[in-house]
């Protein structure tokens, strides 16, 4: 079972359930929960291979979607994905729409990628922990990874005091071609879907829209004016509006 952190308590809403991105954690999704759990219990999981799930040989969306529907269990939730969670998030409704009541995907479309992540897990492997007594100090060794904002989320999953990535880096080195890619799943599903992008972004792309009509004719399209990438921690009172509105359409 996936490492899990609740935010609020049950109430007449469906739970909410968030799946972060590669390199990510449910702790990074503290702000965002905690604001959505104003009227409904959120719970948010660390993916297999990330935080204090279970470490496994495979990074597979068909592995993560199961993962996903064993927290849901019988159930039925709202679910909000991010990046790779989102594309799990999407397995998911296209495999088991009894399970979703509506999707959120958040600046992810479900296609294939050509940009690798390999060089970020290059940079997390050449930090030498032994002589690191303090995030800043591996910072400096991050050296390689030029943008501030990728290299302060990269250390979000340092374990200073254990002297550990809080990451499964062999695991999902072997397994980003499955990461940066789409299985082969089919639909449509009636699912209502949200699809909400950074403005700024380029992970969702006009001619993705055909693509994502095709597994979820319901699909709704917003984005996010000035967000990038990590659009829900670059502009979270937006994001919170936004998931709220289509949550509570």
């Amino acid at each position: 079972m996936l490492n899990t952190i609740r935010h609020g308590t049950p109430t007449d809403h469906p739970p909410l359930l968030i799946a972060h991105g590669l390199f990510g954690s449910a702790r990074n999704w503290g702000v965002i929960a905690k604001r959505l759990s104003s009227d409904r219990e959120v719970l948010a999981v660390d993916m297999r291979n990330h935080g204090n799930s279970p470490r496994v040989e495979t990074q597979s969306y068909a592995d993560m979607a199961d993962d996903l529907a064993e927290v849901i269990g019988r159930g039925q939730m709202d679910v909000l994905g991010h990046s790779m969670g989102g594309k799990a998030a999407m397995v998911l409704a296209l495999t088991r729409p009894e399970a979703v009541r509506r999707l959120i995907v958040a600046d992810i479309a479900p296609v294939a990628y050509g940009h690798t992540q390999a060089h970020l897990i290059a940079a997390m492997r050449a930090v030498d922990l032994s002589s690191v007594t303090r995030r800043s100090e591996a910072a400096e060794q991050l050296s390689e990874v030029p943008d501030d904002g990728t290299r302060a989320f990269l250390l979000q999953s340092l374990d200073v005091a254990e002297k550990r990535w809080t990451l499964n880096l062999d695991v999902l080195e072997a397994e980003m071609p499955k990461i940066i890619g789409f299985p082969d799943v089919t639909g449509p599903v009636d699912v209502p879907a949200f699809f909400l992008s950074g403005g700024e972004s380029d992970y969702v792309r006009p001619e993705h829209r055909d693509t994502i009509k095709a597994f979820f004719p319901e699909a709704r399209f917003a984005k996010i004016p000035g967000a990038h990438h990590w659009l829900h921690a670059e502009k979270p009172r937006e994001f919170e509006a936004a998931c709220r509105a289509f949550l509570d359409a």
